[in-house]
């Protein structure tokens, strides 16, 4: 494959998430609604990463949606800047949180470098988020060395840490690979996964259809946990953690061991080497 047709592959499917989120916007809340982020991220999340030396401070939410991870942050002292590849997601996130919250349009494979503070330009975000599978739906081979670049570029290089998650070959399987999902439909929507078969590292689509949308396809790929830590090597980060995350009894679970078929998301704690 030439350089000139790997580039026109990335802007491709770049372009396919944008019209994804912008169908997927006026929805994607409601769509949404049984995740409760005050608990993922507020309860679990953020305190695990106290464990690891979070200082309160100012974050990047990378593929920042609607703002679902904003709240809990800005409860709890922090200032927010978010990013999204979808104008439509941005344009529901400032509907949501106005002038509480800077919002700026950005590919998450292409990061540029994003000053938090005109009085303080370059000295990098105590917090970065990519939440919400926001890694899955990077597809191309290089799509993660490239945006692990972009957020080493923006972490704070003596004490900043990074926090994403990675869905796992089960969660996969069921949401892409066995036709009308159950877990994804519902309320007036039909989840259909598109694709044929389930191999591990695969690129996997499914289509989104129903009430108030224009129907539409996710493409998402699977990325190993074997191909994301050579990524976040490569971008001079280095793991703190790999945990398996599940629900069970409307609590969210995380594991010290990873199981792909036990959990439905790996989570990823990162600093910079």
């Amino acid at each position: 494959m030439t350089g000139d047709s790997e580039s026109d592959q990335r802007r491709r499917s770049a372009q396919m998430a944008r019209e994804a989120y912008d169908n997927f916007a006026a929805v994607y809340d409601q769509f949404n609604s049984a995740n409760n982020y005050e608990m993922w991220l507020g309860d679990v999340l953020l305190p695990e990463l106290e464990r690891h030396g979070l200082r309160t401070g100012r974050a990047l939410d990378v593929g920042c949606g609607t703002g679902r991870a904003f709240e809990p942050l800005l409860s709890r002292g922090w200032e927010v800047i978010g990013c999204d590849v979808s104008t439509g997601m941005l344009a529901e996130a400032k509907r949501k949180f106005g002038s509480r919250v800077r919002l700026l349009e950005a590919d998450g494979v292409d990061l540029p470098q994003i000053d938090h503070s005109k009085t303080a330009p370059g000295r990098g975000f105590d917090l970065i988020l990519l939440l919400n599978e926001v890694v899955n739906y990077m597809t191309e081979d290089g799509d993660l060395e490239r945006a692990f670049a972009g957020v080493r570029r923006n972490l704070h290089p003596s004490h900043g840490l990074v926090v994403f998650d990675t869905a796992t070959a089960s969660w996969m399987r069921d949401v892409f690979a066995s036709g009308r999902s159950e877990e994804m439909s519902a309320r007036g929507w039909e989840w259909h996964g598109l694709s044929q078969q389930a191999v591990a590292g695969s690129t996997y689509e499914a289509q989104l259809s129903g009430r108030s949308i224009v129907p539409h396809v996710h493409r998402e790929r699977h990325w190993t946990p074997a191909q994301v830590r050579e990524a976040v090597e490569a971008a001079g980060l280095r793991h703190l953690a790999l945990l398996g995350q599940r629900e069970a009894d409307g609590r969210v679970l995380l594991a010290k061991q990873v199981d792909e078929e036990r959990d439905a998301k790996i989570i990823h704690l990162v600093a910079a080497s």
